[in-house]
């Protein structure tokens, strides 16, 4: 082998070792690292877990900030003869697992949004508010089964009464 060849295998050599040991961490916008969080599916009804310790969850690889927003279906369903006019509407519910949510659907051609908020001193039920551009709003109480399932009632400004159910 001549000296060049030599030179050139070094030359490759060297900057491939030296960054064999290199990864990327994808940042946030405030510099902390983002990583993928695992799949964890919902809860099966009538099964009790205990919550994990709090060292379980620091020493969990791919977590970060606590548990992931979950989006749940939102099917309602007519409760008196104006709903029934427009018949069943559906729309998601993103559960932050904080207590609080983000809710939207379209209710004849208008996208009403607004948030769902647990009740101080009951875990599992809550209330929830949206509103849309064109003056429509609804109120909604609810109740959860699980933090992927639940069902309440909602009555839009125009009269119109749904029964709700969230999840799967």
């Amino acid at each position: 082998m001549n000296a060049n060849a030599k030179r050139f295998a070094v030359a490759l050599a060297v900057p491939t070792t030296m960054l064999s040991g290199c990864y990327v961490i994808p940042l946030a916008p405030d510099g902390s690292p983002v990583y993928p969080l695992p799949y964890a599916p919902p809860p099966q009804a009538g099964v009790a877990y205990p919550p994990p310790s709090q060292a379980y969850v620091a020493s969990r690889p791919g977590t970060y900030g606590g548990p992931a927003p979950a989006v749940l279906q939102a099917r309602l369903y007519p409760a008196n003869d104006l709903a029934t006019q427009t018949g069943m509407i559906t729309g998601t519910v993103t559960n932050m697992m904080t207590g609080k949510g983000r809710f939207q659907m379209d209710y004849k051609g208008e996208l009403l949004s607004g948030e769902a908020t647990r009740v101080s001193g009951d875990e599992r039920r809550g209330v929830a508010s949206a509103y849309g551009a064109q003056g429509t709003y609804m109120s909604c109480e609810y109740r959860m089964n699980t933090p992927y399932q639940g069902a309440g009632t909602c009555t839009m400004s125009t009269g119109a009464q749904y029964q709700v159910h969230l999840g799967s």
